[in-house]
């Protein structure tokens, strides 16, 4: 594997030059043949990017997987082509020039990114084939752990799995140093290339799980796993496969990962877990938290075993070949053997310290994204509750979130609803049903009167006992507060 970057700084300075940005191709190419690519189908944007100018060359060259005129690519990466070449990132033949990797534009708020992977497979309907060393590029895993990712400033954070480096570079933006690890070496020297190429600093490592870290601590681990639950037997595909059966992978990155944390360090995982018959998967996850720590699980969509095993087996381009049955059959038998009865997809995190608040909840449906910033809200409400007595609480001012809503549901004319809907208009978009009581407490929270005055004030407006409201409602304003429909202070 080459290990010479030098070029990496020319390369930028040509991308920049063709003004090779996300935001500039998805105006080049426009909307219908943005969309089209987004589906693996290229024709739309080979017809839009036919003038030879250097950006519709690289756009033909690395999005689209097509040979340009060797002149072309000249004139777009200027006394570079050779140089490519001989990295690995470009073949030539008699005048013309190939892609042998990709190389695409990628944004965040802030800046704009490029991100050298291996080529996207499966264009325009072509055979998928993969090897076992292959380096995913920019994916919708990858984007939904960027969203996931907290982006608070810290000291530290670790990019455990790196792949290309996406969540590596997203990380140098607001950490004072970035380790990224990876056990394909492939992907290691693609993630230090993305690294100079967008001149930031990464350290990156190779190594299993958290041996490349041993004894060090981080604010922040990012990871997306190979979480892809199969038996460990069979080629396997680094990217997605770990070599150990079922999702242990994640449970083991769930249990020792805190070792690595920092005191009130965050632990942010994208992964796949079994449903197993006879047990919820609450119970299950559950037992991998640990009580010194807090916990936020959320599982996203669940697919039955049969489901699961097509979409792995399409991703990997075994679908349509003569063996596919054979895999199917093997890989459902093991699922069905082991007692699997489905797989859930979701979000874990993790935080080092607390009380052990351990909250793990099915939510399918629209959130805001990014959503990183609904979870630290989690961990700041977690925190806030932490140690606060129904005394403290009771003296304590509290204030409805400006995004909630509340709806009612009855019978038009109906003189009572026949239920009382708060619901959260960002973050997680939480909804619940409320009594009269608790209707009114959220209604009456500004800041302005302790919790115990507005508690003494519902139970006279109702010709309730204060008492008995106060046993009642202080744990239920604990979930309220701990859901995010209510902050404290």
């Amino acid at each position: 594997m080459p290990s010479d970057l030098d070029f990496a700084g020319p390369l930028r300075e040509a991308l920049l030059a063709a003004d090779f940005t996300y935001d500039r191709v998805a105006e080049a190419i426009g909307e219908q043949a943005h969309r089209a690519l987004g589906r693996n189908e290229t024709l739309p944007a080979l017809r839009r990017t036919t003038s030879g100018a250097p950006l519709d060359t690289l756009v033909r060259l690395f999005l689209l997987q097509t040979r340009v005129a060797r002149d072309h690519a000249e004139r777009a990466l200027p006394g570079l082509v050779d140089r490519l070449c001989n990295a690995g990132l470009l073949e030539q033949s008699v005048g013309e020039v190939a892609a042998r990797t990709d190389c695409r534009p990628y944004a965040t708020d802030e800046r704009d990114l490029w991100v050298v992977s291996d080529l996207t497979p499966g264009l325009d309907g072509a055979p998928v084939a993969v090897g076992p060393d292959h380096v995913l590029g920019i994916s919708s895993a990858s984007t939904s752990l960027a969203q996931l990712t907290m982006r608070e400033p810290v000291g530290s954070a670790l990019d455990l799995g790196t792949g290309c480096g996406v969540q590596a570079l997203h990380l140098a933006a607001h950490a004072s140093s970035v380790v990224a690890t990876d056990v394909n070496e492939r992907a290691l020297w693609m993630t230090r290339l993305n690294a100079a190429l967008n001149e930031v600093e990464v350290d990156v490592r190779g190594g299993s799980f958290f041996e490349p870290v041993t004894g060090e601590r981080f604010d922040l681990v990012a990871t997306n796993p190979p979480f892809v639950i199969s038996p460990a037997t069979g080629e396997r595909l680094v990217y997605r496969d770990s070599g150990l059966p079922g999702d242990r992978v994640v449970e083991h990155i769930v249990r020792t990962g805190p070792d690595h944390l920092t005191e009130g360090g965050w632990l942010q995982v994208l992964a796949n877990w079994a449903v197993v018959d006879g047990r919820p998967w609450d119970e299950r996850l559950g037992s991998w938290l640990r009580d010194d720590c807090d916990a936020l699980v959320v599982q996203r969509e669940t697919l039955d075993p049969s489901a699961y095993v097509e979409l792995w087996l399409k991703d990997s381009g075994h679908h349509g070949r003569p063996d596919y049955a054979e895999r199917y059959d093997t890989w459902l038998s093991w699922l069905e053997g082991t007692g699997i009865e489905g797989v859930g997809f979701g979000w874990i995190n993790v935080r080092r310290g607390g009380a052990g608040r351990h909250e793990l909840i099915e939510w399918p449906y629209d959130v805001e994204q990014p959503i990183g910033p609904a979870v630290r809200a989690w961990g700041s409400a977690a925190t806030a509750l932490r140690g606060l007595t129904d005394d403290e609480l009771l003296r304590s001012t509290l204030r409805a979130r400006d995004d909630v809503q509340q709806e009612t549901v009855g019978r038009p004319g109906a003189e009572d609803p026949e239920a009382i809907v708060l619901r959260q208009q960002r973050g997680f978009r939480r909804a619940r049903t409320a009594d009269t009581v608790e209707a009114a407490l959220v209604g009456a929270s500004d800041g302005d009167l302790a919790l115990g005055q507005l508690l003494g004030a519902i139970a006279a407006l109702l010709e309730r006992d204060e008492a008995e409201l106060r046993e009642t409602y202080l744990p239920v304003v604990r979930e309220l507060v701990g859901e995010g429909f209510l902050v404290l202070g």
